[in-house]
């Protein structure tokens, strides 16, 4: 196929390493100048770890996104999801048309929704699009010209907005670990990064501040109190997925399936030793600032829609509620005035119902 690959970070190398590896005809957008030129320079994309070790050629490199969508068979969105809506709206403007795919590797929660909304604002018909709860690599940029992958997950949950079986087949067929689900908030409620992140994102950010970083968030920083919370949370995220008709595995049991927490674990219930165990995640090191994404987008791309999610399906989250506002506060963001709200989403007003049959549209 002829795909363009959308987004200059570590996720989008290294869906351009594996996709090229497929036999695929890539092309490959950043939208700075300055994220690309070390690529152009360099004439390929280089890449190491559980892909192995070699150059990813795309036919195109470019900073121009109507060159990068020229002539292409669908296109994959692997950038922050707080982009997710600006990409829409620039590939409304570019001219993409109604009926080529879109997938989101990761949508996230509420992904799909914000890029449809977004996407149809822009006066155009929104394509079909495909959403995955996480992204499919455990990836970084060390340098500036090359990804290191560290892990490639098993499974992801894949979702089509429209709900089309030929979508989900499409994007299965690209990426092998995207299984498909009955729909976006299923996908979307297997979000691992809000329930994984924000806990210790919070609890750790004076640690953040006072060292620049200079531990590891899934090791040092996943202390008995840290996990009590996520566990706290995470059983918030259960009781939403409950009221929409969903019955969902626990965070750990989700990390198994995804290959970030060991298969071998047998106590799903000790978040703690299931998560600092998992060989994938760590060495990765903690946010340097409280600027970084894990600020920047889990809460505002993560627990912001959970909790829209969850106002509409009726249940209280008083543990998302309070690492939400504790954020808002240390971090000084309004993550509502360019969050994934309900009304980003296109799903303000809609009751539980209205909702369930928005996402089973066909």
């Amino acid at each position: 196929m002829r795909i363009a690959v959308l987004g200059g970070g570590a996720g989008g190398a290294a869906a351009t390493a594996e996709l090229t590896q497929g036999g695929h005809a890539v092309s490959y957008w950043a939208r700075s100048p300055s994220t690309l030129e070390p690529f152009l320079t360099r004439g390929s994309i280089g890449y190491s770890g559980v892909l192995g070790t070699g150059e990813a050629r795309p036919q195109v490199m470019t900073s121009e996104l109507h060159k990068a969508i020229a002539d292409v068979d669908c296109a994959v969105v692997s950038a922050p999801t707080f982009s997710h809506a600006s990409i829409a709206t620039a590939l409304a403007e570019a001219g993409w048309p109604s009926d080529k795919l879109v997938i989101l590797n990761p949508g996230h929660t509420g992904g799909a929704l914000e890029f449809a909304a977004a996407f149809s604002a822009a006066r155009r018909k929104a394509p079909p699009v495909v959403e995955f709860s996480t992204l499919t690599y455990v990836a970084r940029k060390l340098t500036a010209d090359e990804v290191t992958i560290t892990g490639r997950a098993r499974q992801v949950r894949a979702a089509a907005l429209d709900g089309n079986a030929a979508h989900l087949e499409i994007a299965s067929t690209l990426f092998p670990g995207a299984t498909p689900v009955d729909d976006v908030l299923l996908s979307g409620l297997c979000n691992v990064n809000m329930v994984l992140h924000t806990p210790g994102a919070v609890l750790s950010a004076a640690w953040v501040e006072a060292t620049s970083g200079n531990f590891t968030f899934y090791v040092d920083a996943m202390t008995d109190g840290v996990a009590r919370v996520m566990k706290s949370l995470d059983a918030e995220r259960l009781a939403v997925a409950h009221a929409f008709g969903h019955s969902l595995p626990n965070l750990i049991e989700e990390m198994k399936a995804i290959g970030t927490v060991e298969a071998d674990v047998a106590d799903i219930s000790d978040y703690r030793a299931a998560i600092s165990g998992g060989v994938a995640n760590r060495r990765i090191m903690a946010p340097d600032s409280l600027k970084h994404r894990y600020y920047r987008e889990d809460f505002g791309h993560g627990l912001l829609p959970f909790r829209e999610l969850a106002q509409i399906a009726g249940v209280p989250v008083p543990t998302a509620d309070a690492l939400y506002h504790l954020a808002s506060t240390s971090v000084d963001a309004d993550y509502r005035q360019n969050g994934r709200t309900a009304q980003a989403m296109g799903i303000a007003g809609l009751t539980r119902d209205q909702l369930k049959r928005k996402v089973k549209a066909t």
